[in-house]
């Protein structure tokens, strides 16, 4: 498996599913083309560590040729690439060197990495192609290339429903690297036109902890928004629990980057917390509005201070909210059930 850098706390996805694989015997070996992150991994990462190779800076061919010499003749049926940009280069180079075929799973601002033309170029090639979700499945096949829908799952044993915590102070939680695309000065400027009492936590880290910092100081809000860093699966759980509320304001930004259906969405669902997130990417794929959450455009604010104060009043509405979101996770996203898929849908194609 190609992945970019390895491990990183933000994709828990692609944590879970080298798991999977690993567990089902079917990984020989994970090659990242740059460093994971530094500090705490998520709770899992370990076991897969031994079979992790960083690759040497270097061009598509000299990693392929790195991939190569590293496995040292060991038999492998197949080379995937994780993302659609470098990782599936490299792959497809070394599957070359191999003489075994390769394929690629597509996740979001991967596949705008790539150009349409070579992106449609690479699946032609391609023994499979993977989308995790609807938004960028649609781009694939825009791009001319055929594609198998698999979504990431969530671990409900995990993230599980617990009673809501005392309804004094409204406790809104996002959760999301602090970059653009999650959308949270939108939030922050939302949460400025409140009139109910509220508290709101940021989880994440990132480049625009400045900027965000700025937008809280604008509008007077330090006593009430707190960003409080990076947090694993080790705490993310506690973090939902003591929420009412979880918000995902994302939006597409000025590269035009934006969501797929970001982690976050699936782990409140699991966790029983109603969501209120913007309509874009895939994320009504999973938060059906007015059944398991709530959806408001992109970007607008007034909006979304108008939903967060509608719920504000609505504790039964949330807890219907929780419930019917946990119900539909359930049904469509367990994590056990994804994964499998997945193993047995690479095992066909690389058999």
């Amino acid at each position: 498996m190609l992945m970019s850098g390895f491990p990183r706390r933000s994709e828990t996805f692609a944590l879970n599913e080298l798991i999977a694989l690993d567990r089902a015997g079917c990984l020989e070996a994970v090659f990242a083309t740059k460093p994971g992150d530094a500090g705490p991994s998520q709770p899992g990462a370990e076991q897969l560590m031994e079979k992790v190779r960083v690759l040497a800076p270097g061009t598509p061919a000299e990693q392929a040729a790195e991939v190569v010499e590293r496995l040292d003749g060991t038999p492998v049926t197949a080379v995937h690439g994780y993302f659609a940009h470098l990782p599936t280069e490299v792959a497809a180079k070394a599957a070359r060197r191999l003489g075994v075929p390769y394929g690629f799973s597509v996740h979001a601002v991967d596949a705008r990495k790539v150009s349409r033309s070579g992106l449609a170029d690479r699946a032609r090639a391609a023994a499979c192609v993977i989308a995790c979700n609807p938004d960028v499945a649609g781009d694939l096949k825009r791009a001319g290339a055929p594609v198998q829908l698999i979504p990431h799952g969530v671990d409900l044993v995990r993230f599980r429903p617990s009673p809501p915590p005392p309804a004094e102070v409204l406790t809104i939680l996002a959760v999301g690297r602090l970059v653009p695309k999650k959308g949270f000065p939108v939030l922050i400027r939302a949460a400025s036109r409140l009139l109910a009492p509220f508290r709101l936590r940021i989880v994440g880290e990132g480049p625009e902890r400045g900027a965000i910092e700025a937008v809280i100081a604008e509008h007077g809000l330090g006593d009430r928004v707190e960003l409080v860093g990076p947090r694993t699966h080790d705490d993310l759980p506690a973090e939902y629990a003591a929420a009412h509320i979880v918000v995902v304001p994302s939006v597409t930004d000025a590269t035009g980057d934006r969501d797929g259906l970001p982690n976050v969405v699936l782990e409140a669902m699991s966790s029983g917390r109603p969501v209120v997130a913007s309509d874009v990417g895939a994320v009504a794929s999973a938060v059906v509005a007015g059944r398991t959450g709530v959806l408001v455009p992109p970007g607008d604010a007034e909006a979304l201070a108008g939903a967060l104060e509608f719920l504000v009043d609505q504790p039964d509405m949330r807890e219907r909210l929780g419930r019917e979101a946990r119900a539909r996770v359930e049904a469509d996203f367990e994590l056990n059930s994804c994964t499998a898929r997945l193993r047995a849908f690479l095992e066909t194609v690389y058999a």
